[in-house]
């Protein structure tokens, strides 16, 4: 497929900070028309305001994507203002930890609904345009947690369930140009990860040292990390790249 004539339209779910916001201003960079969507607008705009100011063009959007209504009306406001989607990362997330016999059934339901059911519609909505255009890049956002994690079997549950996702929509989807692949990020330096922290009692700064001790890279990751990765996995020249699972972690696994 030769340049698109005008830029093509990436979404970027749980993108008003942290990994989300970096990733918007990346593909920003990278020339992407940006959707930022989170649960509210006005927690986007910030997001997008930083895009607009660096020369980007964005666009901010509030749904809950564990709404089926909500997606869809999201996705339709997005091609009609932004144009087609052809790039969805599915970075929306929230962390409900607790030890399984502690663990409430709403602890259970609200992760898996936002990080799988949230990943299914909007990628279920989003799909038709990608098709449409027989080009489309999907990333999902899964975690080292996938591998198991103490006090997080909702989390753990839904970062592995993404894991398959992806690799069944890179079978289904690559017919039409379409790849899916999954990140994995280790320990990343956000405000849930600092959330985590005070759960625990920990000072901050001794959590994070702590943390950075045990990557073989020898420091916590960044937002930005995460964005690199995805701006690879979305360029033209990741087209046969799918399927795949990367753990962007500073070493084999933390």
């Amino acid at each position: 497929m030769g340049a698109p004539s005008s830029p093509r339209v990436a979404i970027v779910t749980g993108a008003a900070r942290g990994i989300g916001a970096a990733t918007a201003q990346r593909l920003a960079a990278d020339g992407f028309a940006v959707a930022v969507l989170d649960l509210e607008e006005a927690a986007a705009a910030g997001t997008r305001e930083a895009i607009e100011v660096a020369g980007g063009t964005a666009l901010a959007v509030g749904a809950d994507v564990s709404d089926a209504a909500q997606v869809q009306a999201a996705v339709d406001r997005i091609a009609a203002e932004l144009g087609p989607p052809v790039v969805l990362v599915n970075n929306a997330g929230v962390t409900r930890d607790n030890l399984l016999f502690r663990m409430t059934d709403d602890d259970w339901d609200v992760v898996v609904r936002v990080h799988l059911r949230g990943s299914f519609l909007m990628t279920r909505a989003a799909q038709k345009h990608m098709i449409d255009a027989r080009w489309g890049r999907i990333v999902n956002l899964s975690s080292t947690s996938a591998l198991g994690n103490r006090g997080q079997a909702n989390y753990s549950t839904a970062k592995a369930g993404l894991q398959g996702f992806t690799k069944t929509l890179a079978v289904e989807l690559g017919k039409f140009g379409v790849t899916a692949n999954a990140i994995a990020p280790g320990f990343i330096v956000t405000e849930m990860t600092r959330a985590t922290a005070a759960r625990l009692g920990r000072d901050w700064a001794e959590y994070e040292a702590e943390r950075a001790a045990a990557i073989p890279v020898n420091r916590a990751g960044r937002p930005e990390d995460i964005a690199h990765t995805v701006s690879f996995l979305v360029s033209e020249g990741a087209g046969f790249v799918s399927g795949q699972v990367i753990y962007v972690a500073g070493g084999p696994r933390t």
